[in-house]
């Protein structure tokens, strides 16, 4: 895996090569090196390790996800900030079904670090609040709906919020019933 800065370096060259194609008369061909230079500066902002495993986790392919997020050797230094986020996000998912600690930890680092899409840390935080009401924290979990329902501004995971809002109340109500029944039988 090559360095971000080695993207840039790179990306400086072809332009520098494009500069000196268009001052020969090849207007053409520095326009072509120009587009080509496009490709690593998209690149550095984008991994392309880490879109290739998103590829995979549309397909449902966990092992492949895996793969190419194993090729991401050392993510601090590989990866920019954002990147970073979507490295801790993706782990997340794949080990959502797994281990729920965990899932947790890449969550909150994603979290922490930050994703370039709402709806994707409306996705990350959604997780965590399944995660902290399945640990029965009822309260953090609300929250973290409520987060996840501010940042899903189109709406993509609004079935997916409703559903955990009712199955937080389904859960919440024997709770309460056989809190009252308990209470009852000791007087």
């Amino acid at each position: 895996m090559y360095n971000k800065i080695f993207k840039l370096i790179i990306a400086a060259i072809i332009i520098a090569y494009a500069i000196y194609e268009f001052t020969e008369g090849y207007i053409g061909a520095g326009i072509m090196w120009l587009l080509l230079s496009l490709v690593f500066i998209f690149l550095y902002f984008k991994n392309e390790f880490i879109l290739l495993a998103f590829l995979k986790l549309r397909k449902q392919d966990f092992e492949g996800a895996k793969k190419w997020l194993g090729m991401i050797k050392n993510p601090t230094t590989a990866l920019v900030k954002k990147q970073q986020g979507y490295y801790n996000f993706l782990h997340g998912i794949m080990v959502s079904q797994t281990n729920m600690n965990e899932a947790e930890k890449y969550f909150k680092k994603a979290v922490s670090l930050g994703l370039s899409m709402d709806h994707d840390m409306a996705m990350a935080k959604l997780n965590l609040a399944g995660i902290a009401f399945s640990k029965r924290r009822p309260q953090e979990a609300k929250i973290l709906i409520g987060e996840a329902e501010k940042l899903d501004k189109r709406k993509i995971l609004a079935d997916q919020i409703k559903m955990m809002k009712e199955n937080m109340k389904k859960a919440q109500i024997p709770n309460q019933h056989y809190g009252g029944h308990r209470q009852m039988r000791r007087r």
